[in-house]
């Protein structure tokens, strides 16, 4: 299973970008999928879920702000992130949870929101 994600780069507070999840070897759509982040010295933490019939969960932290999606012609996930904030400044991962865990991941990409 190969997971590529795109679409990070630097974005001034308030704005708005779209992370991109290209998946190999495994259907999105089989799995749940869900966008992590890490910054420096903190754990890697859960920001969005989608789970095979399509239901999203949110970190409180990005409730309102972050839409994931799925499209399963492209077998891509997305994280549409609006109003970011500096605090959102992390690299993003996407995973795939196959056995009750997430086992599978991608190579993140980096966030980086200016004041």
């Amino acid at each position: 299973v190969q997971l590529q994600a795109s679409g990070g780069g630097l974005v001034q507070a308030g704005g708005s970008l779209r992370l991109s999840c290209a998946a190999s070897g495994s259907l999105v759509s089989r799995y749940t999928m869900g966008w992590h982040r890490q910054t420096a010295g903190k754990q890697r933490e859960l920001v969005a879920a989608i789970d095979i019939g399509g239901t999203a969960d949110y970190a409180d932290s990005v409730k309102g702000r972050f839409t994931i999606s799925r499209d399963n012609s492209k077998n891509t996930i997305y994280l549409q992130m609006d109003s970011l904030k500096p605090e959102d400044t992390a690299v993003y991962y996407c995973a795939q949870r196959r056995h009750g865990t997430y086992d599978q991941w991608g190579q993140g990409t980096l966030v980086t929101v200016s004041s």
